[in-house]
């Protein structure tokens, strides 16, 4: 009889991603996966860090962490007291940011990365840019393919990111379901998938064995 343990969906995902050339990390909850990103942060010394809303990241602290910590000068374009194309600006510093961190829509058993975006400032820089990323992302993210991947952002990520954003006038606001509108308040511009790291362990992925964010 085999007695050989299957992996766990995350501890799957994980080796999916790094076939594919991305780094990996599990991290058991929130507090831990602080710790991890922490620590890469402190061994690649980036001067300049920017990053892109994402529930899950904040979850971990990590952001709060750099805010007081001098030594990396936080490119913060989220600052709600700015005029919105101030934010913009700031947040178009961020394409050139030594760090990039964010969150992911969906993470899939295949080992690719899913996201839809509406401004495109938390997706642009994960593509190109920033010599170093850090995603995270909570268990709750992770599907079996690309059109689960679709599906849950589709019908759990953007509607309920839009519930949390108040005066936005999308269908979904008021239903709760994507109806693919044309609405000027529309989330749903860009979609971004990354099926492999280039170049290779430019991207750290942090998967996190608690579920976090939308």
């Amino acid at each position: 009889m085999d007695t050989t343990l299957s992996p766990t969906p995350l501890a799957a995902a994980a080796e999916a991603l790094r076939r594919h050339r991305f780094e990996v990390a599990i991290a058991g909850d929130r507090t831990e996966a602080f710790e991890v990103m922490r620590r890469d942060i402190e061994r690649h010394a980036p001067s300049t860090v920017a990053f892109g809303d994402s529930m899950t990241m904040h979850a971990t602290g990590i952001i709060e962490w750099l805010r007081c910590d001098e030594r990396y000068e936080l490119i913060d374009g989220f600052d709600a007291s700015m005029p919105r194309p101030e934010r913009i600006e700031i947040r178009r510093r961020g394409l050139l940011a030594d760090l990039f961190i964010t969150g992911i829509n969906a993470v899939t058993a295949e080992g690719s990365l899913h996201w839809l975006d509406m401004v495109g400032n938390r997706i642009a820089p994960v593509a190109f840019g920033p010599r170093r990323v850090i995603l995270v992302a909570g268990r709750n993210k992770l599907v079996t393919d690309r059109a689960a991947a679709e599906e849950r952002i589709h019908r759990i990520a953007a509607p309920q990111n839009i519930a949390r954003h108040p005066g936005f006038r999308t269908p979904c606001a008021k239903t709760g379901i994507c109806m693919d509108c044309n609405s000027p308040d529309r989330i749903c511009n860009t979609r971004m998938e990354m099926l492999r790291c280039h170049p290779e362990g430019r991207i750290l992925v942090v998967l996190v064995d608690e579920e976090l964010g939308l």
